[in-house]
């Protein structure tokens, strides 16, 4: 199973061990409702054991704290430069997503996602389920008691990839788009192919609003991300995402052609 890097697994482990002495329970007792033997337990947080994402799962199950300590380990392993999009994200009333070549993260199913992180070949194997965890982790903004207005354009060309790591698994991705356009929330909208060029061929972005008004947006590029907050920055935003939008075709169309591209890659 998936190890925890080392420098956010000493600090996990730390909390594990300090959540089951609060609860006054023994190694044997925890690792029963963990589901881990009581030397298992001495392992790990002796140091002698790997953490891995299943043994922390099992903690959660343990001290019954709601999946604490896998929305940690998640949160620590991301990239610093990505935090504080996250917490707008969290916290956005409106969303809106430009991605000309890609599902955008928080529509993909755990395959797709775990596909998209593995082109990173400076990941390594724990650190692509990490990414993948918390990238499934996201997703629950938009089935929550106050989710987000939700629009995400998506050019047709990232519906039509295919090739080694991905081809197979998009009648999955794309029956979960089909799916989630049933959300009242949630609007997913598609640029056609025959659009020719525009503006958002650029790169993706993204766009948050608080529930206080204010809008951020979200670059990304080959090094990182940046998250805009300055005023004629976002106008930019608004106006590119204006742009794009009036290139994509109408919810009904747009979840027409959904269907259709998922047939055809269901006869390749």
């Amino acid at each position: 199973m998936a190890e925890v890097p080392g420098p956010v697994a000493g600090f996990i482990v730390a909390e594990i061990r300090r959540a089951r002495g609060a609860a006054g329970m023994t190694q044997e007792a925890f690792g029963k409702h963990a589901g881990f033997s009581a030397s298992h337990v001495s392992a790990v947080e002796g140091g002698t054991r790997a953490l891995t994402v299943d043994f922390i799962r099992g903690a959660d199950r343990a001290v019954r704290n709601g999946g604490l300590f896998e929305r940690l380990a998640a949160e620590l392993g991301t990239p610093s430069w990505f935090r504080p999009w996250l917490d707008a994200e969290r916290g956005a009333t409106q969303l809106r997503y430009f991605e000309p070549n890609l599902i955008p993260g928080l529509l993909q199913i755990e395959h797709y996602a775990r596909g998209v992180l593995r082109t990173v070949d400076s990941l390594t194997d724990e650190e692509v389920e990490q990414r993948t965890s918390a990238r499934l982790d996201r997703q629950n903004i938009l089935t929550g008691e106050r989710p987000p207005q939700f629009v995400a354009v998506i050019d047709e060309g990232a519906l039509r990839r295919g090739g080694d790591g991905i081809g197979g698994i998009m009648p999955q991705q794309i029956a979960h788009l089909i799916a989630l356009t049933d959300l009242p929330h949630v609007h997913i909208l598609v640029i056609p192919w025959d659009s020719g060029l525009h503006v958002g061929l650029s790169g993706p972005f993204a766009l948050a609003r608080s529930s206080d008004g204010q809008w951020v947006g979200h670059l990304e590029n080959q090094l990182g991300g940046d998250v805009v907050d300055k005023d004629d920055d976002v106008a930019t935003l608004h106006a590119r995402w204006e742009s794009v939008r009036n290139e994509a075709l109408p919810r009904r169309q747009s979840i027409d052609l959904l269907k259709e591209v998922e047939n055809q890659h269901g006869t390749q």
